[in-house]
């Protein structure tokens, strides 16, 4: 045993996995990972940027029947469901931590298949009695055989939001502190 790992260095290689799965678990704690796995649109503007456009849901005439999640998460199977919106969790938190987040935030390439199927999914009715469209893919849109729902539907449900200054003070659910009232005190002194 000596000779693979001295046995010197056990302990300070516990005490460095220990910290390293502490710093894990706390940024999972401040992160609020959990609030993630709810339909919940508060859990949105975890993300402060993201404040406009979950106000503009809120006074929009989708807010009493939708979520966010309904709208941008694709619903077919609750597999795919959840390894979307992680994929998409883990690409904004990345983007947000180093502070590249555009003024102007626009879905990823991905994304608007899901948002245009869910639109159609939602009204399908509309869509094959009124409007005779039926159901249109996004990869139509993509090769010129047929126009996205937001190509005539410019406002639904954000309005318009150009960029991230439109709305400083935008009213949202903040969610409390992650810090813990014992390190408030500490940190007051």
């Amino acid at each position: 045993m000596e000779k693979i790992f001295p046995r010197r260095l056990v302990i300070p290689t516990i005490v460095l996995c220990g910290a390293v799965v502490g710093i894990f678990l706390y940024l999972l704690y401040i992160s609020r990972v959990a609030s993630y796995l709810s339909d919940d649109p508060s859990a949105c503007v975890n993300c402060h940027i993201m404040a406009p456009y979950y106000q503009s849901w809120q006074k929009s005439s989708h807010q009493p029947w939708t979520t966010c999640n309904d709208c941008h998460v694709p619903q077919d199977n609750i597999i795919k469901g959840y390894s979307f919106k992680a994929k998409d969790g883990l690409y904004h938190a990345a983007i947000f931590t180093l502070r590249m987040e555009p003024q102007v935030i626009r879905p990823r390439a991905e994304s608007y298949g899901a948002i245009m199927d869910n639109c159609i999914r939602c009204h399908t009715q509309l869509n094959t009695e009124f409007v005779k469209t039926g159901m249109v893919k996004y990869r139509q849109v993509e090769k010129g055989e047929a126009r996205a729902c937001w190509d005539c539907h410019r406002e639904v449900p954000h309005g318009r939001i150009s960029n991230l200054a439109m709305s400083p003070n935008a009213i949202v659910p903040l969610p409390e502190s992650p810090v813990p009232d014992w390190l408030k005190k500490i940190m007051k002194r």
